[in-house]
């Protein structure tokens, strides 16, 4: 009887995805209409191009070769839209944004990882969510912010003093480790009232290690996560989460320890915090952050919410985890990218330093002086721009839909196009990094690293071109009803640590070989190992000091 009932699942599963899958490949598509490159192969399409951690140079041409879209492949034909043109990416992240959602082994995947934090709902949930939150990321939630930060941040400076001072030479940091300790514990500090590491010890806690080793992880287990969505969804996201302890591949439990010890944290975290609210202002002014951390203020929010406005305790759990992730690795590896950049152009380090001690004259700096640092704005923009953390974002048609063009473009039957026609189902790739670095939008140099183009006013086909991301024309942090939420509080981290750091070190590029990889968030990797790293040479600027 049981052997029979398996074999009849067996039976409508295989069923159902044949039917989910390749009704995508067999029926005509307009997208057949569509120029794009050659399928790299049968059984992956594109994806073992566009998801290779070294996919670089296929971003690349895909940017310079097609006028803001291609037709792709997925896996066994499947058809895919790469889309970079600001209008239509206006169409899939605002104007229809609930029509081209998250794709839906991004989400699931999610829920199983995070729980159901922001990365893991759609639709009315996901709104409800924001609702909630988006208070919290206010400006005047930020500039309460900056005491924190700049404790942190002195902190760290205190650490890496302590590792080059009465040397006779610059001293090789792993400046990766250093920036994302620092990232959690400012997301720690500030954001959930919580202290993860001291910054004195040459190694970060269980808890940094684990996150910071989540994208190498997940890069080698990403295909598995794309078969999520053709597993039936049954039971609850632990009860999958259990049953990875029996996928028989090293990785997938290495992800699973990763997350098991990400979810307790958040756990324990928000035990804590809900505790201090329980027992009165008084418990809560004694934590880390005397409640004003981000944390406090969300669940004091929650509170007192109307009741169908409220979270339950597992989103609320979600949330933490979901921030600590993202606010670490995206922050942390941006500020690498910022010093790797600073340390191949000593001009513009020494520049940039001299403006941010003209401005501190040896004092922290408030957070309107931070802001308007003029020559920091312009490196962290111009950073973000051509080296985006994140590369590219996927989405999934709920419905037949009219994708329009900001230029029409000539279909392979030599008809031109004004708009285009995408069916259910469809995969569309949105090239974020593909828009920032668009030269029929920013020009020839758009591919060079130059902070002085923000120094005067952006060309007008930058501004012409209304490219639907929430900061400076740029896809950075995406844009419409899942833009970053927290990019205000990324900006600022950013910008704290940069000043704190180059106020006092010079940084210099290291002898080894780094690269930097192609992933949900872009990492770096030194020499063949596969861990995360990012060696750097570092001085005293001035050791009298």
């Amino acid at each position: 009887m049981i052997a029979l009932l398996i074999q009849g699942l067996a039976i409508c599963s295989a069923s159902w995805l044949l039917w989910k899958y390749f009704r995508q490949v067999v029926v005509k598509s307009p997208l057949d209409n569509i120029s794009g490159p050659p399928s790299g192969s049968f059984l992956y399409g594109n994806y073992k191009q566009i998801l290779d951690r070294n996919g670089w140079g296929f971003l690349n041409y895909l940017t310079e070769s097609y006028p803001g879209i291609a037709k792709l492949y997925g896996p066994l034909g499947r058809r895919i839209l790469y889309v970079f043109d600001p209008t239509a990416m206006h169409n899939i992240i605002v104007k229809d944004q609930y029509v081209f959602e998250e794709a839906s082994w991004f989400v699931r995947t999610n829920d199983i990882i995070f729980g159901p934090g922001l990365l893991s709902t759609l639709g009315d949930h996901h709104r409800k969510q924001r609702k909630l939150l988006n208070p919290v990321f206010s400006i005047a939630h930020m500039r309460r912010m900056i005491p924190v930060f700049n404790q942190v941040g002195h902190r760290l400076v205190k650490a890496i003093d302590d590792r080059v001072r009465d040397q006779d030479a610059a001293v090789e940091l792993d400046m990766l480790s250093w920036m994302g300790r620092t990232a959690l514990e400012l997301i720690g500090q500030a954001g959930l009232g919580y202290s993860f590491d001291p910054l004195t010890a040459d190694s970060p806690d269980s808890f940094a290690e684990a996150v910071k080793a989540f994208m190498p992880t997940n890069l080698k287990i990403v295909f598995l996560r794309r078969m999520e969505p053709y597993i039936p969804n049954f039971g609850s996201p632990a009860l999958r989460r259990w049953l990875v302890k029996f996928i028989p591949n090293p990785d997938a439990q290495k992800m699973q320890s990763i997350v098991d010890t990400m979810w307790r944290g958040a756990t324990d975290i928000y035990e804590a915090k809900k505790l201090a609210l329980e027992q009165g202002d008084e418990a809560v002014t004694r934590q880390i952050g005397e409640g004003k951390d981000l944390m406090s203020i969300l669940l004091r929010a929650n509170v007192n919410a109307e009741e169908q406005d409220r979270l339950p305790e597992i989103e609320l759990i979600g949330q933490i985890s979901t921030f600590i992730f993202a606010a670490m690795d995206t922050t942390s590896n941006a500020l690498v990218l910022t010093l790797s950049l600073l340390a191949e152009h000593p001009e513009v380090q020494q520049k940039l330093r001299q403006e941010i001690l003209d401005a501190s004259k040896g004092e922290d700096l408030e957070y309107d002086t931070l802001v308007s640092l003029p020559y920091l704005d312009a490196v962290c923009r111009e950073t973000l721009r051509l080296h985006a953390p994140v590369a590219q974002v996927f989405r999934e048609t709920r419905q037949d839909v009219v994708l329009p063009l900001s230029e029409p473009v000539r279909g392979l039957d030599g008809k031109m196009m004004h708009e285009i026609p995408i069916p259910k189902d469809t995969t569309v790739v949105v090239g974020l990094l593909s828009s920032n670095t668009n030269k029929r939008i920013w020009g020839e140099d758009a591919m060079e690293w130059k902070p002085e183009r923000w120094l005067s006013p952006l060309p007008e086909k930058v501004t012409e071109a209304k490219v639907p991301g929430v900061y400076s024309n740029l896809m950075t942090f995406l844009g419409g009803g899942r833009a970053c939420i927290g990019f205000k509080f990324s900006q600022l981290e950013m910008k704290v640590v940069l000043c704190l750091l180059l106020s006092k070190f010079t940084f210099a590029k290291s002898d080894k070989k780094v690269n930097w990889n192609l992933a949900g968030v872009r990492f770096p990797t030194t020499g063949d190992t596969g861990k995360a790293s990012y060696p750097m040479k570092v001085a005293l600027y001035n050791a009298s000091v």
